[in-house]
């Protein structure tokens, strides 16, 4: 395995938790470095790290979902933070209605209250103790469909599925920074640069971002009554029809009583990057996976791409995806 050890590396970048199975499997892949020179292997068309392969694995095979779960889907960066703390706050906002002051998004990281399949549940034991969780369970995952729906299909029926897309430039950016600030270091142009190449040709983890999209776009299509694709721009720019829009989807509407009272604003408040950027269990600590808590938490804007990538880096992102999505219907302006 190539993937070094250092101690700043997160567990699903690692490779000491791969059984010879995998091992012999991964030996047979094409591999690709990433652009920070860690191992990067494509199995059916997405690339993971070792021991995020092994997790993809273990899920497929031993995760049967009941059909209250909810499972919210995203590219890393591409807006998971905001929809784990938006989809928690909607589905168990009557718990909490008469004192806010004990919601648990105050005093734990979105991260911690909605735990990812392959980066935690699964990446610890193949076969991790669900029953432990309040029903609707809510996951999340950052793994193509293809992939998940190897694990969906075993249920008898199938569970909620929502999935987040962001524009490739603000999710390139976010990724960017993530990684800088993930590795405790400020890498510079070169690397940009090296990193830029690498989504152009889809090489990065869970990618390319163009599948990754057109798979939850076009289960969406084919499924509207368990499948939500929602788009993060249209979140900033319209939140309330947008929270009302999931809710509905989750089948917990809200009443005419909750809007009138405020509930649709509140959550919206509480769920704001401002508010959670500034809550202390985000400013400090890590996250069950191990990650730093503030890690997650940067600007959260559309468009600030263009502080960062040069007209021809968004021109090239700009066609790569037009070119990538033709004909899908699926359209980033």
């Amino acid at each position: 395995m190539e993937v070094s050890q250092e101690p700043q590396l997160p567990n699903y970048m690692k490779d000491d938790h791969v059984s010879q199975e995998t091992e012999n499997l991964i030996a047979s892949l094409p591999s690709e470095k990433d652009f920070m020179g860690y191992g990067l292997y494509n199995y059916k068309g997405c690339w993971y790290y070792p021991n995020t392969l092994q997790a993809v694995l273990d899920v497929q095979k031993h995760f049967k979902p009941r059909d209250t779960d909810i499972i919210l889907a995203s590219l890393p960066k591409g807006g998971t933070t905001w929809l784990k703390s938006l989809v928690f706050s909607v589905v168990h906002r009557e718990k909490y209605q008469e004192n806010q002051q004990i919601h648990p998004l105050l005093s734990q990281n979105p991260h911690d209250l909605v735990p990812f399949l392959e980066l935690e549940l699964y990446a610890n034991s193949q076969t991790p103790d669900l029953t432990k969780f309040p029903s609707p369970m809510i996951f999340s995952t950052h793994m193509h469909l293809q992939a998940l729906r190897e694990a969906t299909t075993k249920a008898s029926s199938p569970c909620k599925i929502v999935y987040v897309c962001r524009g490739i430039k603000d999710t390139f950016v976010s990724g960017w920074h993530y990684r800088n600030m993930l590795h405790r270091s400020k890498m510079g142009q070169a690397t940009f640069e090296l990193m830029f190449d690498a989504y152009c040709r889809g090489v990065l983890l869970y990618g390319p971002y163009w599948e990754h999209v057109l798979s939850y776009w076009n289960g969406s299509l084919e499924d509207k009554e368990n499948f939500l694709f929602m788009r993060y721009e249209e979140i900033i720019e319209e939140p309330r029809v947008q929270i009302k829009r999931l809710a509905e989807f989750l089948n917990c509407p809200f009443t005419e009583e909750e809007e009138e009272n405020g509930s649709v604003e509140e959550i919206l408040k509480l769920c704001s990057l401002r508010n959670l950027s500034n809550l202390e269990v985000n400013k400090k600590g890590t996250t069950r996976i191990g990650i730093d808590t503030q890690v997650f938490f940067r600007k959260g804007e559309v468009g600030d791409w263009k502080n960062h990538l040069t007209p021809h880096m968004a021109k090239t992102f700009d066609e790569i995806v037009e070119h990538r999505l033709r004909g899908s219907g699926l359209i980033f302006q």
